[in-house]
Parts: C-alpha cells; sequence; structure tokens
C-alpha cells in the first residue's frame, strides 16, 4: 500500500530546499530546469504551494493527480496552479522530469498592475485533463521565455530587474492565453460537442416542475454535470459563443419567462418563485437589466 504524505510549501525557499536544489537567487521567484531534478520513491505525494507556479514539462514518466483524476503528461504540456491549490504526485522507483518550473510569490507582483489582472487568467483553476498542449512552435517561445527569466533572476543585475522579470511573467501569460485560444480553435470539434451538451443540460434544467426548490442553476452545477472545471466551461463558451456561461444560463431564464408571461396567467411574483428566485423583486431586476422592460410591462406590450 503507497503512503501518501503532504507537504505544504509556503515560500520559494522552502520549494528549493523541498527538491534539494540551491538556494533561488530571489526570496519570491524562481525558474527551475526540471532536468536537474531526480525524484526517488514510490510514495504518494501531495503538495500544496502558496505561491504561483507554471510547469513546462517535456517528459514526465509519473502521474499527476488534480483533483479525482490522474493524468499522463506528454511531451509540452503545460499547467498552471494557483496559491493554495493541491495536487498530488505519484511517484514511480525512478521518475525523471524534464522542462521548466516558474514559481512566483503574489508578494512579488504586488505593486504591478499584473497583480488585479492575474485572477484574469482562468486557465490558473482549469482541471488537469484541461492542460495547454504545445505546439513545437509555442514550446519553443516558452522555452525562450523560461530562459530569459532564470538569466534575469540569477544575475540581478541592476533596479530594473524586477520589472523586466514581471514584464517577462506577463509576456508569458499572454501567450498561454493565445495558446489557449489555438487550442480552443483546433479541438473545435470537441468544445462544440461540450456545447450542445451543455445546451441539453440548460434546455433540462428549465423544463423542470421543482425549479421552486432547486433553485436558479449555477455555473458550478453545469461544469460538474459535464466533467470539467467552471473556468474551462466558461472560456470555452466565451471563445465558442462570445459569451459566458451565466450569460447563457440568463438568456434560458429570460426565455423561460417570456413564456410564462406570454401563456399563462401566473403572477409575476408566482413566475419568480416558479423559476427558481427566492424573491421576486430579483426577477424583477433580471428581466428589467435583459430586457430594458419589467415583467408586467412585457406582458402588458403583448396585448
Amino acid at each position: 500500500m503507497k503512503i501518501s504524505k503532504t507537504y505544504f510549501l509556503n515560500s520559494v525557499s522552502e520549494l528549493h530546499h523541498f527538491l534539494n536544489i540551491k538556494k533561488p537567487t530571489h526570496p519570491l521567484v524562481s525558474v527551475v530546469n526540471l532536468d536537474d531534478i531526480n525524484y526517488q520513491g514510490e510514495e504518494m505525494t501531495t503538495i500544496v504551494y502558496n505561491f504561483y507556479t507554471i510547469y513546462l514539462k517535456k517528459k514526465f514518466d509519473g502521474k499527476v493527480k488534480y483533483g479525482q483524476q490522474y493524468y499522463d503528461f506528454d511531451d509540452g504540456t503545460m499547467t498552471f496552479f494557483a496559491p493554495k491549490q493541491l495536487f498530488s504526485i505519484e511517484e514511480n522507483s525512478s521518475v525523471k522530469v524534464e522542462g521548466w518550473m516558474l514559481v512566483f510569490h503574489p508578494d512579488f507582483i504586488q505593486s504591478f498592475p499584473l497583480a488585479k489582472r492575474i485572477k484574469e487568467y482562468g486557465f490558473f483553476s482549469y482541471a488537469n485533463n484541461e492542460a495547454l498542449h504545445l505546439s513545437d512552435k509555442e514550446e519553443t517561445i516558452i522555452e525562450g521565455i523560461m530562459q530569459n527569466l532564470q538569466q534575469e533572476i540569477d544575475e540581478m543585475t541592476d533596479n530594473y530587474t524586477q520589472d523586466v522579470v514581471v514584464s517577462h511573467i506577463d509576456l508569458l501569460l499572454n501567450y498561454c492565453n493565445r495558446f489557449y485560444n489555438r487550442q480552443f480553435i483546433t479541438r473545435k470539434k470537441a468544445s462544440n460537442d461540450l456545447f450542445l451538451k451543455f445546451e441539453d443540460l440548460l434546455n433540462a434544467y428549465y423544463q423542470k416542475d421543482d425549479l421552486s426548490i432547486s433553485g436558479l442553476p449555477t455555473v458550478q452545477y453545469f461544469a460538474e454535470k459535464l466533467f470539467v472545471s467552471s473556468h474551462y466551461l466558461n472560456d470555452m463558451l466565451k471563445n465558442l459563443t462570445g459569451q459566458t456561461t451565466q450569460q447563457h444560463i440568463q438568456n434560458q431564464l429570460l426565455e423561460k419567462a417570456k413564456e410564462l408571461l406570454s401563456t399563462t396567467e401566473l403572477s409575476v411574483s408566482e413566475i419568480a418563485y416558479h423559476l427558481g428566485f427566492e424573491y421576486p423583486q430579483s426577477f424583477s431586476k433580471v428581466f428589467k437589466n435583459k430586457t430594458n422592460q419589467t415583467p408586467l410591462e412585457f406582458r402588458q406590450s403583448l396585448n
């Protein structure tokens, strides 16, 4: 039986000590060449980082567990972890990894616009099976940025180093955003299939008679039904349709509300409760925001 160990790493220095590599040049940011790391043992290792982590894995003989699923990494695969996310590595007797790892503490980018903008990159919350798969050209670009970052951090030449490093991190994330967009396009059939399944689930949800009990549907509800992360579902839908998951949910809600307003004599309050709203005022607000009419005004316009 494999033993599971959990490691909580709060700093870049602790990570270097854990990996048994030399101390980092900077306490808040580091680029590690994964060629220098060699894991030994057969234990299941669970790790929680308290900093941002970006992996470019070129070869990996082990398995990574993220959530409840395992993922076998292919060449040219990128994964992203935000602070306090948990993942596990199932080690073989000897696992040799090739590639790069960029780690940086939130404090390192705190005084830069990136500190706020980084929350817009949904891929930091993607599940393992939603990893970024790079082409040879894309991999060369990412490796070049990693090498530049490593050189800047190791040399720490002047007062501009932090500006340059943060700019490189920003550039790296922008490239990853572009490459994910490419991945949505090249895997358009899979995305379209997922979109159709989402629409079926959405239509089925609003056909239920117990919405007053089940309440309004959430983005997380559909993500779990489709076995994807909520951030991935949102980015996929936005790429395909230009609308977020929440917008799709509200559009369907609006169509159902219009149907009830035009084909039944239910009061606005009864319709609100039927659609899962706790308060009729909330329903009226959503309806007006979408149509520039109150539910009553919409009903009267039909006469």
